[in-house]
């Protein structure tokens, strides 16, 4: 085996010259990479419209117009949220207040308009956060799936060593970076894993907070009103 030219010391020739599971080793990597910031880049996106969208749709609900007209309007077909656990609390109350000579309580209309808004705060909160358990797992497992690869990868070249009897530097040194790249890829791909995790995670907590205190905030209106209607 002849010693490597200066060429594939390059990042295509470490990857090209790799044997055939430290290769596969880094395609997962790197396929994990790019998915890994195709999420960071939506959720981002995703969460700053959802906040402008919520940022609007408070304007309009404390803007001191009808609740009716606002739920005909944003309610009935949610797009947003915030506008999806108004709809839910609503549908809810107007479901309740239209049943006939129902002997239903203030309690229990509260209730059921509660549990419709949490059912509502959860689903949405769960559509938000999907594949956050992706960037977990790649911030996680990553750096080992990449020590995985280097072992691997030197255990290969002691191996083709051995075999040529020469521990010159110049065959030596391009089969330990070889498996030495495999750890560099997984670190790629876990470090923004971690970072945006925590971001990311902070932030939906955040949302997810200010969709709960919404809906306490609606729920003590609608609360009102029940007894204003009783």
């Amino acid at each position: 085996m002849a010693a490597p030219s200066a060429a594939n010391l390059s990042l295509l020739g470490l990857f090209l010259q790799a044997d055939i599971v430290v290769k596969l080793v880094m395609l997962v990597l790197l396929f994990a990479s790019v998915w890994v910031w195709t999420i960071i880049i939506e959720k981002v996106m995703t969460l700053r419209r959802v906040n402008s969208e919520a940022n609007v749709f408070e304007d309009e609900f404390w803007s001191g117009g009808s609740l009716d007209n606002l739920y005909e309007r944003e309610g009935t077909d949610p797009t947003n949220p915030m506008a999806a656990v108004f709809g839910a609390a609503m549908s809810e109350w107007k479901r309740t207040a239209r049943i006939a000579g129902s002997e239903i309580g203030k309690t229990a209309v509260e209730q059921r308009v509660d549990r419709a808004m949490s059912v509502t705060i959860m689903r949405e909160m769960d559509r938000l956060e999907r594949f956050m358990i992706f960037l977990a797992s790649v911030g996680a497992t990553a750096p080992f799936i990449g020590l995985f690869g280097t072992v691997w990868g030197i255990m290969h070249s002691f191996s083709a060593i051995a075999a040529m009897h020469n521990t010159d530097l110049a065959v030596v040194a391009p089969g330990i970076a070889e498996a030495l790249f495999a750890t560099a890829i997984g670190l790629v791909a876990a470090i923004p894993a971690v970072l945006a995790y925590n971001k990311l995670s902070n932030d939906l907590a955040r949302f997810g907070s200010r969709l709960e205190g919404f809906g306490a905030e609606f729920s003590a209106i609608l609360s009102r009103q029940t007894e204003e209607h009783k």
